[in-house]
Formats: structure tokens, C-alpha cells, sequence
């Protein structure tokens, strides 16, 4: 590099023009990868239900000493995405069932934030019944209809315009749960006679709106270059190192060769 250097003193000029032209391009690239005109944001509108629990059924079974609760909640079934159970006051040894004859998909860690390791596609299961025991505390039971994210929660398409995006997002969305009638039993040890407390919500999502995806450009020109200065300034700092180093040694060789060079001279004077 040093030989290189020396005997090309425009070297340094044309990596450094090399670099930038580079940089330019290479940023450009990043930020034209992030904008493109054929993606789409859908948004949805969500509506809860929060459903008003009747009088429930009360079987007792002398034979096994239990006391069964049921309800038969209707639901919704356009777009039903989200229900949600919670049980409480209920006996030690005590069932609850959430019962759906289409079929929900469940997981005792669904709807648990701080487990960000859970994966409903990979780990809920899809079973007509799902059933939690509970020894007096209360219960609560989280269930979808699809694990399919596009279904809920905004998301986005691709499409070759907004029309075409607009019909893709609408048929991710679009569905109808059927039978959707949610059925709740609740089988208690021993005859009872005071029903446990039920809180059910269902949660439908419609279409909403829809836009192209676009991003700031400023912004993102800004993090592009950056990261691409990053990139290179790996490859060009030892190269500026090496240069600036052999730069102070010709000089410092050359004030030591100036310096014998005055004392030749004085002592070819004095001779």
C-alpha cells in the first residue's frame, strides 16, 4: 500500500472519488428497495361485543355429584376474529369449557404479551371444545378463528394499483364463522345453586381503509447513507491510516536528510 501510495500520489483522490460515487449509488439502492408503489397498508375496523349473559341451564348429575352450567351465547359470525372468556367465582375442582361446533383456535399463552417467544400458528391448537380446569381462581380462555394475522390487525397486500389491492385485502378479510353460536359449560363438584359469574366478548373486524406503502424519503435516504458510510468507512480508514503514516515518515526521513545534508555543507565550509 505504501509502494502504491508513492508512486501514485493521485491514489488517495481516486478512492476517496471512488467512495462517494459508490456511497451515492449504494444509497439509492437501499432506500429505492424500501419504496415500492405495488404495496399496500389495510387497515380494519374492529368492533367488540361485550355479549349480556342470560340465566344459565343448571343440570345437577346425582350419580357423579356434579352441577353443570351451561350457556348458549349467539355470536356474530361475519369477520369473527377474536372471543374472549372469563370465568370467575367458581368452587375448587371446577371445568370450564368453551365450545364452538366450527371449531376456535386456543392456547393457554394467546393474548399473553410478555411471551414473545409464542407462536399461535406453530402452537394453538384447533378443537371444538377447549377445556381449563380451575381450583376457585378465575379463568380465562383466549380464542381465535384463524391464526392468520392478515385476517385482524391491519395488513398488507400486493397489488398492481389500489383497486386490485382493495379487492385482495377485502377477501383476507372477508369471513363468515359458521355455526358461530358459543356454547359455555361450567361443571362444579357437589349440587350448587349459585351459578358462576361469565364475562364473553367477541371481537368482529370489517375493512377499513387502504393506502400505498410509502416512507419518508429524507429520513430514509439519511439512515441509508449512513450505514453505507459505516460499511466503507471499514475498508477506506486503515487505507487513510497507512497513506497519513507513510506521509509523516517521508517527511520525517526527509527533515533527517535535509539535516545531513547541512552539515556536509558546514563541514566542507570550515575545511
Amino acid at each position: 500500500m505504501k509502494k502504491a501510495l508513492a508512486q501514485n500520489p493521485n491514489l488517495l483522490r481516486t478512492l476517496m472519488g471512488l467512495s462517494i460515487t459508490l456511497i451515492l449509488l449504494l444509497s439509492y439502492a437501499v432506500y429505492g428497495a424500501t419504496v415500492s408503489p405495488s404495496y399496500y397498508l389495510y387497515t380494519t375496523d374492529a368492533e367488540e361485543t361485550d355479549h349480556v349473559i342470560d340465566e344459565p341451564t343448571r343440570i345437577y348429575q346425582e350419580s357423579s355429584n356434579t352441577t353443570t352450567w351451561a350457556w348458549d351465547v349467539p355470536a356474530n359470525g361475519s369477520n369473527l376474529t377474536w372471543v374472549y372468556l372469563v370465568a370467575s367465582d367458581l368452587s375448587d375442582n371446577s371445568k370450564v369449557r368453551l365450545i364452538n361446533a366450527a371449531g376456535l383456535y386456543s392456547h393457554r399463552l394467546l393474548g399473553i404479551e410478555s411471551d414473545q417467544a409464542f407462536s399461535c400458528a406453530e402452537q394453538c391448537q384447533k378443537n371444538s371444545t377447549h377445556e381449563v380446569n380451575s381450583n376457585g381462581e378465575s379463568v380465562r380462555i383466549n380464542a381465535l378463528t384463524s391464526y392468520d394475522p392478515a385476517r385482524r390487525n391491519n395488513g398488507t397486500v400486493y397489488g398492481d394499483n389500489i383497486a386490485d389491492a382493495t379487492v385482495k385485502a377485502r377477501e383476507l378479510i372477508e369471513y363468515n364463522h359458521v355455526p358461530s353460536t358459543i356454547r359455555i359449560e361450567i361443571i362444579e363438584v357437589g349440587e350448587r345453586l349459585t351459578s358462576p359469574d361469565i364475562t364473553l366478548i367477541t371481537v368482529n373486524e370489517e375493512f377499513d381503509t387502504i393506502a400505498v406503502f410509502s416512507v419518508d424519503a429524507g429520513t430514509e435516504f439519511l439512515w441509508a447513507l449512513a450505514a453505507v458510510i459505516g460499511c466503507f468507512s471499514m475498508v477506506l480508514i486503515p487505507s487513510f491510516t497507512v497513506y497519513f503514516a507513510a506521509k509523516a515518515k517521508e517527511k520525517k526521513d526527509r527533515v533527517k536528510l535535509e539535516k545531513s545534508e547541512q552539515q556536509v555543507v558546514e563541514s566542507l565550509e570550515k575545511s
